[in-house]
């Protein structure tokens, strides 16, 4: 047994994190390879290496995956210090490589040299599509910086394959990630590139993307649904989300044939992503003007969310109480009582619904039943719940009217 013990420890030895094991970099200069602070590592390797992100038989093991800053041209190569193989007979190791090479298209390098020739013709790469909108950032290092957010689709030369490359980090940072079907035109792409300088010449990194897909509304609309939205570990924490978020949406805002702009199975930083840009937008229309929104959600709210900015109901909603919260006097007692009522009526709905259900269920449940039933909604149950909800409400439209405030 102590034999045994000993044996799973020394195997143990060559168990690897995949998350700290896979290195990823955007290379913009050469020297950028053997920069250890260019390197980033995933959120995510679940998908290919399994629920634990582990992969066996290698100590100091390291899944190289670099990519040219524009182009996203890859070099891929696997180190390791050493191989269970080398110590132990009958033991195999994971096929590390195999597993990335299922995701990665071909045409990647395994030579540093290659890769290094293909960095030369970066200055060759110019943004897919048609330009969007252009807006500066400032970095405390390299001073103000210029973005371009451009509209893209797959009959756009050579995008079909930078697609198939970029389309790979989302396997390391959503969690449930899968790649599109590409070949479906109903598929629109947005692209973010930083303008930057190398020896005089004007190049382009690619930031982030978003695709978004038209699904039909009868009889005669169409209802575009982001689907994956990803800003490169590089480049988060600049704004870039929200400024292609609201890109988009001015966008589609133009196309007549657009029903509503929603997403499917949004993160919850999307979510707040979504009611920052969403409230922006429409503090400027005057049905959310700040002496309007202490009359109450309207009819009119909704109608010039929707035809002016695309919004659905459900989140003009969310918009109102964000945008009434901002221009309410918390510290006048009726002012906060009537906007803590206003946003609790919203939030006691679901509960509403569990009453009723109870009151049907009545009709034909047996005592015993009834009162297991019965335990659930219970009403002082209820009043908790819904203070909790109404508290974690108010703390997330603070954040955003905090956000707005700064961008003011």
């Amino acid at each position: 047994m102590a034999g045994v013990n000993a044996m799973e420890k020394k195997l143990a030895e060559y168990k690897c994190d995949t998350n700290e094991a896979i290195c990823l970099k955007l290379v913009r200069f050469p020297e950028d390879l053997e920069d250890d602070g260019t390197t980033f590592h995933p959120e995510y390797s679940h998908q290919l290496y399994g629920d634990d992100e582990v992969a066996f038989g290698y100590k100091g093991l390291q899944i190289q995956l670099y990519y040219s800053a524009g182009n996203l041209s890859t070099l891929f190569k696997v180190k390791y210090s050493s191989k269970v193989t080398e110590k132990f007979d009958c033991v195999e190791a994971d096929d590390v490589e195999v597993k990335i090479r299922d995701i990665i298209p071909a045409g990647f390098s395994c030579s540093t040299d290659d890769f290094v020739s293909r960095l030369e013709k970066e200055a060759n790469f110019r943004p897919f599509g048609n330009l969007l909108h252009t807006y500066k950032v400032h970095n405390e290092e390299a001073g103000e910086l210029t973005y371009q957010i451009c509209k893209v689709d797959m009959a756009c030369p050579g995008f079909q394959e930078y697609h198939g490359r970029l389309q790979t980090f989302l396997m390391w940072f959503i969690e449930t990630a899968s790649f599109i079907d590409a070949d479906d035109d109903r598929w629109d792409f947005f692209l973010v590139f930083e303008k930057y300088n190398k020896d005089g010449e004007t190049l382009y990194a690619t930031v982030g993307y978003m695709t978004v897909y038209n699904y039909y509304v009868y009889p005669d609309k169409t209802r575009p649904r982001v689907s994956q939205m990803l800003v490169l570990p590089p480049f988060q924490g600049e704004g870039h989300g929200a400024q292609l978020l609201e890109a988009v949406h001015r966008f589609y805002c133009t196309l007549p044939k657009v029903q509503d702009i929603t997403a499917e199975d949004p993160s919850e930083s999307y979510v707040k992503l979504r009611d920052f840009v969403l409230a922006k937008l429409c503090r400027a229309l005057p049905s959310f003007a700040p002496d309007t929104l202490q009359l109450g959600f309207s009819e009119v709210m909704v109608k010039e969310a929707q035809d002016t900015l695309k919004i659905n109901k459900k989140h003009a909603r969310r918009v109102y109480e964000i945008l009434r919260l901002k221009a309410t006097d918390m510290a006048d007692e009726a002012k906060a009582r009537d906007y803590r009522l206003d946003v609790k009526r919203r939030l006691f709905g679901p509960y509403k619904k569990n009453q009723r259900e109870l009151t049907k269920m009545m009709k034909c449940l047996r005592p015993e039943e009834l009162v297991s039933h019965i335990r659930h909604i219970d009403t002082d149950v209820q009043h908790q719940e819904l203070e909790k909800s109404y508290q974690e409400v108010l703390d997330e439209y603070r954040r955003i009217i905090e956000r707005l405030a700064s961008q003011a």
